[in-house]
């Protein structure tokens, strides 16, 4: 993590309503002020500890910085602490981070409100850096909030503390398997943890090589996405957490995030976002950007952020993501000028497939799997992306009222999925289908890692044995001696085999991911690998919309549920989960009952429970019904369409 130097801004959007006006209103009157920002002075100790308080044995030193140039320690023994008390001037809840490193167990990490402990935490014994997160802990106005740090049996260093606003939503899971609940808590408030506070000043253009950056600015809406031992957040890693975002309500996160990815795609930048920017939401991280032609760019980028826009919209209903013009021109032009420009080194007929140079990533690569040395000018994850970026774009051409740019984009799509099905990928199976193509024609088979995994995870092959006998290859692959190193890579693999109703193998690879947490990540200066943000996102999302199967639709106030528990998982639970301006419950009892309850809201939602497999009847609240079936991508289901007003219960079983 690099320097935040942190500051709570406290619920100022949420101060104040003006009063409705009327025929004979007061004159109008300045509105009073917002609460004043309450600081933690020096979070990272580079002002040498202004703002804390020290014991004998201990201070400010230059030995051992997690970032920047200087850390606190305690030395080992007992008696000595290091600590920070600041008011609150409003209302808000919070969580509080630290990066520690111990030299022995027992010391304690310990926020008091008022005197009294809310949170505390006893150090283990870890020489390497690792971030502890307390809370959440509530301010009120007048509140004295202690951050505290007590020795232990070994040295103590301590840096970069941080301080995040409680997601809006604070989904809770239950169920008569401990292990995903402990795994989602755990995921939930380490997500959380990675949310910025808006106002907040920090470090721009921090990274392994200027720890300390090149200045300070002011941190917009944001969570970290990307090495957390950089200022900034990645195309790429916000992709793949923005589920996990929407599970929490981190809605205006999303929204402001990929706002400033459209933003960044210029003409200039030949209509590609940048690659990773600082928390100020403007201004592009260094390490990755040089020059307009001269900054790290890869093609499935651009079209993941169309598709993760629109699913932003329906976690959300936020009619921003249809109405700002900064985000529909970037939808427009990834799905046509950015396609059309990137597109003339393989004939593909009658459809268009956007290219890579097969140069590296500051050119412009066609995959992320950015450890081949393949020149690749086209590639799976990329087609698959693209294929996905068309299926949004309809989407949100047709919520706009656009319904002939909707059909269009929707035949685009079928036209790809047909070319790729029918000519691109080959006619091999397994190891022998075409995950790629090289800048000189050939055709590559084999294991490709993002080019391998991504074409199943994007939906873009046809169900039937060809795409079974991929999910195999790619599950053994991924297992074997070709795995990658990196944790975020394997975080796909759940999503993967989830798309295609494995929730065995998914269940599998999210249980190793959660089981590496605690281990160094290959990159030394991150962490450990659950300090890697993608993990904690992911998960979160993987447990919600891939066990529990739930597709919001926010502005259709529809809700789409599909069980896909694994075998010993009887049954999941999940309250607070918050789709629009309502919220759910949702308990899945193998694949064969559901139950939704709405537990707030202003109007009721559809409800669409699927389960897989024909089934004579079903029953809802315990009154029999003729069963109706679809087939959704190959998948044979029994679907149950009934309307949940707020307040009510409904069950749905099938028979």
């Amino acid at each position: 993590m690099t320097r935040t130097r942190t500051t709570l801004l406290l619920a100022a959007a949420l101060a104040f309503l003006a009063p409705l006006a009327t025929a004979h209103a007061d004159p109008v009157r300045p509105s009073a002020p917002a609460p004043a920002p309450l600081a933690v002075t020096d979070p990272g100790f580079e002002q040498g500890g202004t703002g804390w308080e020290f014991t004998a044995g201990t201070g400010v030193a230059v030995n051992n910085p997690h970032a920047g140039s200087r850390l606190a320690y305690l030395d080992a023994g007992s008696g000595m602490k290091v600590s920070q008390t600041v008011t609150a001037t409003g209302h808000g809840s919070y969580l509080v981070s630290a990066w520690i490193a111990t030299g022995g167990p027992g010391g304690r990490y310990t926020l008091r409100v008022n005197g009294a402990a809310v949170a505390e935490r006893t150090l283990p014994a870890a020489a390497n850096y690792r971030r502890h997160t307390l809370g959440r802990i509530t301010l009120a106005p007048g509140d004295r909030l202690e951050l505290a740090f007590t020795s232990g049996q070994g040295w103590i260093n301590v840096d970069d503390v941080m301080v995040s606003p409680a997601a809006p939503a604070d989904p809770r899971i239950s169920s008569s398997d401990p292990e995903i609940v402990a795994m989602f808590d755990w995921a939930k408030g380490k997500a959380n943890s990675w949310v910025h506070l808006p106002g907040t000043r920090g470090p721009l253009n921090a990274d392994e090589r200027q720890t300390g950056g090149t200045g300070t600015g002011v941190y917009a809406p944001s969570y970290w996405a990307g090495y957390a031992n950089r200022s900034g957040y990645y195309s790429r890693d916000m992709a793949h957490q923005l589920a996990g975002a929407g599970v929490l309500g981190l809605h205006t996160e999303n929204r402001e995030m990929l706002r400033a990815f459209a933003a960044s795609a210029t003409a200039e930048h030949a209509y590609y976002p940048v690659w990773a920017l600082n928390f100020d939401n403007r201004t592009p991280l260094s390490i990755d950007y040089r020059s307009p032609s001269l900054f790290v760019r890869e093609v499935p980028a651009p079209f993941e952020l169309v598709q993760k826009a629109e699913e932003a919209y329906r976690w959300s209903g936020d009619p921003a993501y249809l109405d700002d013009p900064a985000l529909w021109e970037f939808y427009r032009h990834t799905t046509d000028e950015f396609v059309t420009l990137h597109d003339g080194q393989k004939d593909n007929g009658p459809v268009k497939v956007a290219e890579g140079t097969g140069h590296g990533i500051f050119q412009g690569t066609a995959s992320y799997n950015e450890q081949s040395d393949e020149p690749l000018a086209e590639a799976g994850d990329a087609i698959g992306s693209q294929y996905q970026a068309y299926r949004a774009m309809a989407a949100l051409a047709r919520a706009k009222g656009e319904h002939a740019t909707a059909v269009g984009f929707e035949r685009r799509a079928r036209d790809l999925r047909t070319y790729y099905n029918s000519t691109w990928s080959g006619t091999g199976s397994g190891a022998d289908m075409v995950r790629g193509y090289t800048t000189d024609g050939r055709a590559l088979t084999g294991w490709g890692k993002e080019n391998s995994w991504f074409m199943p995870m994007k939906g873009i092959i046809d169900p039937g044995a060809r795409r079974e006998a991929y999910l195999d290859y790619i599950d053994a692959q991924a297992e074997g001696a070709g795995r990658p190193d990196n944790i975020e890579a394997l975080t796909y693999l759940p999503d993967t085999f989830l798309t295609g109703n494995r929730a065995d193998t998914a269940w599998k690879w999210m249980r190793h991911v959660y089981a590496q947490k605690d281990v160094q990540h290959v990159n030394s200066r991150q962490g450990t690998n659950g300090d890697y943000p993608e993990v904690s996102f992911t998960l979160v999302a993987q447990t919600v919309q891939g066990l529990m199967g739930v597709t919001p639709n926010a502005p259709a106030r529809t809700l789409t549920t599909q069980s896909r528990l694994p075998s010993g998982m009887d049954w999941l639970s999940v309250e607070d989960l918050r789709i629009g301006d309502s919220a759910f419950t949702l308990r899945h009892d193998a694949d064969r009952r559901s139950t939704l309850t709405h537990t707030t809201g202003t109007r009721a939602y559809t409800w669409e429970a699927r389960f897989p497999g024909a089934h004579a009847a079903v029953a809802v609240d315990g009154v029999r019904r003729p069963a109706r079936t679809e087939v959704v991508d190959g998948v044979t289901y029994t679907v149950v369409r009934t309307r949940v007003a707020p307040g009510r219960t409904v069950t749905v079983e099938v028979r």
